[in-house]
């Protein structure tokens, strides 16, 4: 990226950063500043407004600023004259985006990227908005231009009116940071009827036409899929889960699923799931993974099982590092378009495939016109089913897979050959956790053990390359540093990463990190007035409110994967700490979420994980590891299930921890316990099954 740059000229301080997205503004003619010291303290000491600007590298409206903005000379000398310029990455530096976007969102009402905030040099906000054209006029939007020269002239003249405006954004902040921590809302009692509530709202919610939540932008919003398919297992209603494989199936067939390469974009800007923002985060493929997982184990279709391959598949061969970690995102744009590496034309799929019939079946089953569905161009996005293409072209079903199969597989590796997307190679903690507990997942239900090992990877990168000397995570690696002390959603993603693959494959390793790291967020990030968890440490860096998360949108929050990490820990350990402090987060929390279930879908997960008892399974296998009941306990939807599949070696390393205590096997062998009663040892995959079939 910095090459790119080079020939504008002298590079800025963001030169000597790792983020790619600050890299992205190492040449503009702005004298930007990373957040530090060194800008806060020059901002006081020259009695400057500080101009702070937050983003990511896979951001399209950032990059449009930036070239209108950021890369004009003009702009950048009204800038350098008049502010302290900050550029952070939200990724990097996630506390700064949520103070900052509570003031974009008290102010005008949405939030989202390019953040553009106007802050005091004591980093109290005045003036917030997200994208700004340079110059005013379109669609009502005041010009970048325009409002820099009023807010400098306003801080020289109009220091009253500047600090009034702070005042009033510091007193909401607070107010906001009182509110999200729910206990206002009033502590409700953990009763099935909450979920019951949360469900049917849920429901409602949803598009029954298309799928999902809502009209346009559309998100998978994962975790509330996750938690209606909760809801079917506790209720029996079909209703719940056939939505969600409704909305999973228009996913898997729109644009916004890479259908040559696997992988799902970040949303639909359409309704219909057509047209992606092409950009492709590691954690919605991590998050979905498990999603399609689950669908696979309720309903054992075997196009579950191959969407979460595939998605998988794109992961370990696009956003993984050598050594193991997970990168965190692609790019939308590649050769300064937008989708530019997804789409085709017509003419050019016939050109390559060189068969007029295989070009025929390929087009109509993914909807390729000569018009095209995206700027005269074709987004893939399955139009008609292989038994309808094959019926029109006197074909089987299985011919015109094959057919298909082979018409992408020369796609793709035509596709191979452009100018890729830019990959920010950061490897987040927080989003390395939720990757481990999609490849755990999806081990379970394929056997693949490159699944497993992409897991074990994962696990080893972070413990060798993103642990401190002291044993303390941190929160971000790359080009061979890592650095910033981690968040809550660091601690809570990482730990349940560690659970999911403790689940599956139960050595002592992964239970003991997973102990040690909630003991330490317990110890620097709880909140004993309001009980529950900070988003920062208690030794973190004092910014201007510490504030909490209690929301589940695109990603869960730190707070909701916590409770449900201490739950499960409780089983595994006896330790009646951890069960009074999940209890506490999930009581403050769920009244909201009956009422609004949309923000509260991993919250949800976890109180539906508590009100119907966790049931608690052991598989004790060979030496070798070969487990027929472990197979198929790994292909069950037991989404209240405590699991270890533990060989007869490592079971004695285990005795310590009270799940395992008297635990013995005499070859395979497995033990139910529902209700804090067990079952006697069960010798036969029929007699596990009948023991977790419901009566």
């Amino acid at each position: 990226m910095q090459e790119e740059h080079a020939s504008r000229g002298k590079p800025n301080k963001l030169a000597k950063e790792t983020s790619p997205y600050l890299l992205q503004h190492a040449y503009n003619p702005v004298d930007w500043y990373s957040w530090g010291e060194e800008a806060l303290e020059r901002a006081k000491k020259e009695d400057k407004p500080i101009f702070l600007s937050v983003g990511y590298s896979a951001c399209h409206w950032c990059h449009v600023m930036a070239h209108e903005s950021f890369e004009d000379d003009e702009i950048a000398k009204i800038m350098n004259e008049h502010f302290i310029n900050i550029k952070v990455d939200r990724e990097e530096r996630p506390d700064l985006d949520d103070i900052y976007q509570r003031v974009c969102q008290l102010a005008t009402g949405t939030g989202g990227w390019p953040l553009s905030v106007f802050l005091t040099p004591d980093q109290k906000p005045f003036y917030v908005g997200t994208y700004f054209p340079k110059e005013g006029g379109h669609y009502n939007m005041p010009g970048f231009k325009t409002i820099l020269l009023q807010l400098a002239t306003a801080y020289k003249s109009k220091k009253q009116e500047i600090e009034a405006a702070s005042g009033e954004f510091m007193d909401a902040l607070a107010q906001t940071a009182r509110d999200v921590a729910l206990g206002a809302a009033g502590k409700a009692s953990l009763e099935r009827s909450i979920l019951d509530e949360a469900a049917v709202g849920l429901l409602q919610m949803g598009d029954p036409i298309y799928g999902g939540f809502g009209q346009a932008p559309k998100f998978p919003n994962a975790s509330n899929l996750m938690f209606l398919l909760r809801y079917y297992d506790i209720s029996g209603m079909s209703c719940f889960k056939d939505f969600v494989a409704f909305t999973a199936d228009k996913m898997a067939a729109g644009g916004i699923h890479d259908q040559l390469g696997g992988g799902f974009a970040r949303y639909a800007t359409d309704q219909k799931w057509l047209v992606p923002h092409f950009e492709k985060m590691l954690y919605d493929n991590a998050l979905l993974a498990q999603l399609y997982s689950e669908l696979y184990q309720i309903t054992k279709a075997e196009k579950y099982l191959q969407i979460t391959r595939k998605t998988l598949d794109f992961v370990i061969r696009e956003m993984t590092h050598p050594e193991g970690g997970f990168y965190s995102a692609q790019d939308a744009d590649s050769e300064g378009e937008e989708g530019k590496f997804y789409v085709w034309s017509k003419k050019e799929i016939a050109s390559i495939l060189g068969d007029q019939a295989a070009t025929d079946i390929f087009c109509e089953h993914y909807g390729v016109t000569e018009g095209g569905n995206f700027e005269g161009k074709n987004i893939l996005n399955v139009r008609v089913p292989v038994s309808s293409v094959g019926l029109r072209y006197g074909k089987t079903p299985e011919q015109t897979a094959q057919i298909i199969a082979d018409a992408s597989a020369k796609l793709f590796a035509a596709r191979e050959k452009r100018v890729r997307p830019a990959r920010d190679e950061k490897i987040l903690t927080s989003w390395n956790g939720l990757m481990i507990s999609g490849f755990a997942k999806g081990y379970g239900i394929t056997g693949d053990q490159k699944y497993l090992q992409a897991a074990k990877d994962a696990v080893k990168f972070i413990e060798t390359k993103i642990v401190t000397g002291d044993g303390r995570l941190l929160h971000t690696f790359k080009d061979g540093k890592s650095k910033l002390n981690a968040y809550l959603d660091d601690y809570a993603f990482y730990t349940g990463g560690l659970l999911d693959l403790f689940a599956i494959d139960s050595r002592q390793e992964y239970l003991d990190k997973a102990v040690k790291y909630t003991d330490f967020m317990l110890a620097h990030f709880w909140d004993e007035k309001e009980e529950n968890l900070f988003f920062t440490s208690d030794d973190h860096e004092k910014l201007i409110v510490r504030t909490k998360s209690f929301y589940d949108l695109a990603i869960p929050s730190g707070n909701s994967v916590a409770a449900s990490n201490l739950l499960r820990l409780y089983h595994y350990t006896q330790n009646n700490s951890y069960l009074d402090c999940a209890v506490k987060i999930m009581k403050a929390s769920a009244k909201p979420a009956a009422e609004n279930p949309f923000g509260f879908g991993q919250m949800l997960n976890t109180i539906y994980l508590y009100v119907k008892k966790p049931v608690e399974v052991t598989v004790i296998t060979r030496n070798d590891h070969s487990s027929k009941m472990a197979e198929w306990l790994n292909q069950q939807f037991v989404p209240d299930g405590i699991n270890a599949i533990v060989s007869t070696n490592e079971l004695a390393s285990l005795q310590k921890y009270a799940y395992f205590k008297g635990r013995v096997g005499d070859g395979e062998t497995a033990f139910v316990c529902r209700n804090f009663t067990c079952s006697l040892p069960i010798k036969s995959q029929q007699e596990l099954e009948r023991q977790l079939t419901p009566s």
